[in-house]
């Protein structure tokens, strides 16, 4: 490769991880505890206990739910209730003002499905855990904050290539894996930055391409809404405000009847962000562990219960959803928990290295 180029890539390469590398040790530092938050919130106490009854006791329908959601927050509606497959006896409820609060007002809290009992979940409403997630996610800063961190993993995928390049005619001269023991400090942390970077290149473009579409969700669901929500609400345009809603006791059967094969993963009351102000929506999942990450809403007329439109998915909402789970390690178990965890503790060898090589290395030009 000639100087020229080198020396270009070279610069991109080093400015590029300057510039990204304070906000990449921001998330991979938060992004630890994300990766077991199950395990994170059973140590602090965080995850909802329910109490121990009979295998054969019946559950509640979703109706009777709703009504024990809504005693536990006077003054509220509900806004979305899901399942968690770890915990079948539960489910989680979200509560807020009003049908259209953003998520980051609204309130969450686990319901048990045979009692209707309510069980408070710290992780989801200021614990540690959503802290951890918050700085990871979009810093405190909503959007913007989003945006910004979207950016820095496009700086991180830039470095990455560009470290590629600068890489390969170095493996030219020297062996695999080979660290320079006997040269000087810098030289020996040249070699362990490189001979790690290469290493976890893969994960690290995996991570980084995913995180850049996370980061990107809020976009990408206002153009969900904005396109295929919009298009299958639109015979509701003029449509009178509701005054009352059907009960929501028969949505799973009904969801189900319309997406067959499927189950339910989470509903999503009229006026939310996932809804329209007529009608229930019933995101549908698949049974396999692909699929099961792939959504399909089922809309649902909110005074007759009648399904209005079955949804197809865009492939950015695919992309979206394939996203999150690979992003954190959730697709393999305990063995890719434990992978993920390693290779971010490599990546932050990584980061850090790279400050320290700069730095000497300005302090040998000065």
């Amino acid at each position: 490769m000639k100087s020229n180029t080198i020396r270009r890539w070279s610069f991109i390469h080093t400015w590029t991880s300057l510039i990204c590398t304070l906000f990449l040790l921001l998330l991979a530092v938060t992004g630890l505890p994300l990766v077991f938050h199950h395990e994170m919130e059973e140590l602090l106490g965080d995850a909802p206990h329910y109490r121990e009854l009979p295998a054969n006791t019946p559950k509640l329908d979703l109706q009777q739910l709703v009504q024990a959601a809504l005693a536990h927050r006077p003054g509220e509606v509900v806004q979305y209730f899901g399942w968690d497959e770890d915990q079948p006896e539960g489910m989680f409820a979200i509560t807020a003002a009003t049908p259209g609060t953003e998520p980051n007002s609204s309130h969450t809290f686990s319901l048990d499905t045979r009692t209707g009992e309510a069980v408070e979940t710290p992780a989801a409403n200021g614990g540690f855990m959503m802290v951890m997630l918050r700085l990871h996610v979009d810093m405190y800063a909503g959007l913007p904050g989003k945006l910004l961190l979207a950016f820095m993993g496009l700086l991180f995928v830039v470095a990455i290539v560009s470290g590629v390049v600068l890489y390969a005619p170095f493996m030219g001269r020297q062996k695999f894996a080979n660290v320079r023991r006997d040269k000087s400090r810098r030289v020996r942390w040249l070699d362990l930055h490189n001979l790690i970077g290469i290493v976890t290149l893969t994960w690290a473009t995996v991570v980084g391409v995913t995180g850049v579409v996370n980061a990107c969700a809020d976009l990408l669901i206002d153009a969900w809404r904005s396109d295929t929500l919009a298009a299958m609400v639109a015979p509701y345009h003029d449509a009178p405000p509701l005054t009352s809603l059907a009960p929501a006791s028969r949505l799973l059967e009904i969801a189900e009847a319309a997406a067959p094969g499927m189950k339910a993963d989470f509903i999503a009351f009229p006026g939310t962000l996932f809804s329209s102000a007529h009608h229930y929506a019933v995101f549908m999942k698949g049974a396999s562990h692909l699929t099961s990450h792939l959504l399909t809403p089922v809309l649902i007329d909110a005074s007759t219960l009648a399904v209005t439109a079955v949804g197809e998915r865009p492939w950015y909402m695919d992309a979206l959803g394939l996203s999150q789970p690979l992003h954190y390690g959730d697709y393999g178990g305990r063995p890719m928990q434990i992978l993920w965890a390693v290779l971010d503790v490599l990546t932050i060898v990584v980061l850090i290295s790279g400050l320290y090589l700069w730095w000497v290395r300005r302090k040998v030009k000065a």
